[in-house]
């Protein structure tokens, strides 16, 4: 087992050994390229001993992308519409009037619209069909319609369609319908 020991110290003492002990410093390889002169890696100047902090800076950064000016954020919407993310119907603001309503809703679902009120009384035998009136949408970012010759009081639906729902890049409609609660006219 002695024989062991001497060989895990010779091992132990051999990279000593092999680092060429007083040999002198090792000499780079002599290279076809030339050789960097080093610096020193932290460089020292004298100053105060307070820092006095520097409110200019020296760094002026170079984009490479033109200025770009943005167009106004106001928006000229009176009713802040949701975007339809989640959404299936187109959403509406119903206001009941004397014997109708005043709908509105976003212009963005096409340029023209059908819109209509279906009473929710029962009915024997098949039901009537349904008066549709057309909207064209027009400049403004919300369309409004009113429909009147209602009964005061009774229960409807109104139902709108945006048969013109534009489609977006992959080829998916828009929102092409919206549809309300029961809603009573004055």
């Amino acid at each position: 087992m002695r024989w062991i020991g001497k060989i895990a110290l010779g091992w132990a003492v051999l990279p000593f050994a092999l680092s060429g002990c007083g040999a002198g410093p090792a000499k780079p390889a002599a290279s076809g390229s030339p050789t960097a002169t080093l610096a020193p890696w932290v460089r020292v100047t004298s100053g105060s001993p307070t820092a006095v902090p520097s409110t200019a800076s020296t760094f002026a950064p170079k984009s490479a992308l033109p200025k770009v000016s943005f167009l106004p954020t106001s928006s000229a919407c009176a009713i802040p519409w949701p975007d339809n993310v989640g959404q299936v119907l187109i959403p509406m603001v119903i206001t009941p009037i004397s014997r109708g309503f005043t709908v509105q809703w976003p212009a963005k679902y096409g340029s023209y619209y059908r819109i209509t009120a279906v009473p929710q009384e029962l009915v024997v035998g098949p039901q009537p069909e349904p008066s549709w009136q057309s909207v064209q949408a027009g400049d403004n970012c919300t369309v409004s319609a009113t429909i009147s010759g209602l009964t005061s009081g009774a229960p409807y639906i109104i139902w709108l369609d945006a048969p013109a729902t534009p489609r977006d890049a992959v080829g998916s409609r828009s929102l092409y319908s919206g549809k309300s609660g029961v809603v009573k006219p004055l």
